[in-house]
């Protein structure tokens, strides 16, 4: 009989506290179990400390995993609660991701100034975003946009955009919407021509491997529709060495017993790219995801990723 609070670990943002709260509510009631049962323990990682440079060039995704995971390994943390997309394709020895939470929405919306659309902003116009994904593919749209670096929580860029820094900025429609900031939204990018992230909109939990106390406890949150999607788009990630230093989009929809996943890989100058789409049983989700992977590395050729790193 568990008699202390499981502690719940999570990045101290509003997007991040807001994920940690669902999962939190969606356990209390999967299990019939009061709030104190839980303890939501906030962390800072060094990816919400340094906000003024690039992820590609501090270390990518990892940034906002570390300290979490480090207490999860010590035994501090029994879960942490993340953005599935920013989780690296490698994870620490010892740790998994045990859960997978309902999917929100995938694609990416505009919030516009001057202009609520993309291809409707001025000629030369200015665009913040951090994700080399999105820059790559706005290059493809306008190759005339100027695109700036945009890092921080969601208020902060939307601070920065009300200051007239940037024209439009581009952010998640599911953190928009967890966070209760849909008015905002300007336009909304169609997921076949602006391709979202691998595990956009996806809320994983990670957990110690054989803490079957935990696995128990949050077997009754994975969502398997997400996991088999999710699961596909991190094999594709991986094949490819996928980062925060790689344009790379990719997702997949399940449909009874099947799964159909598209993939797209892109120059950061938007200039080039590849594209793959493969389908299968769901119960092959990842390999499919590798599969496709490996087919459109093998395509591109090796020159295409020389300038990506």
């Amino acid at each position: 009989m568990q008699t202390k609070p499981f502690r719940i670990g999570t990045r101290g943002s509003p997007l991040a506290l807001a994920q940690a709260h669902e999962a939190r509510d969606r356990l209390m009631a999967a299990h019939a179990m009061p709030e104190e049962m839980f303890e939501i323990v906030v962390l800072t990682t060094k990816g919400d400390r340094i906000t003024d440079r690039p992820l590609a060039e501090i270390g990518g995704k990892g940034l906002f995993t570390q300290e979490l995971e480090e207490q999860l390994a010590s035994g501090d943390l029994d879960f942490a609660v993340h953005s599935a997309k920013d989780m690296p394709t490698v994870l620490p020895q010892g740790l998994h991701l045990s859960a997978y939470l309902p999917r929100e929405d995938i694609r990416d919306a505009v919030i516009g100034r001057t202009a609520p659309k993309l291809i409707e902003l001025p000629h030369g116009a200015t665009v913040g975003s951090a994700s080399l994904r999105r820059q790559a593919l706005i290059r493809r749209m306008r190759p005339d946009i100027k695109v700036t670096i945009f890092r921080g929580a969601v208020e902060t860029r939307l601070r920065k955009l009300d200051e007239g820094q940037v024209d439009a900025t581009l952010l998640a429609l599911a953190g928009l919407k967890r966070l209760g900031k849909v008015d905002v939204i300007t336009d909304i990018l169609d997921s076949d021509t602006f391709p979202p992230a691998p595990a956009q909109g996806a809320i994983c939990i990670e957990s110690r491997i054989g803490d079957r106390r935990t696995d128990d406890l949050l077997a009754a949150v994975n969502d398997p529709t997400t996991h088999d999607a999710v699961s596909c788009e991190r094999a594709f990630l991986a094949a490819l060495d996928g980062s925060c230093r790689t344009p790379i989009g990719g997702y997949a929809v399940c449909e009874g017993d099947r799964i159909r996943f598209s993939g797209l890989i892109i120059t950061p100058d938007g200039r080039n790219q590849h594209s793959v789409t493969i389908d299968g049983n769901r119960r092959d989700a990842a390999a499919l995801g590798t599969r496709a992977g490996q087919d459109i590395r093998v395509r591109a050729g090796s020159g295409f990723f020389d300038d990506w790193n």
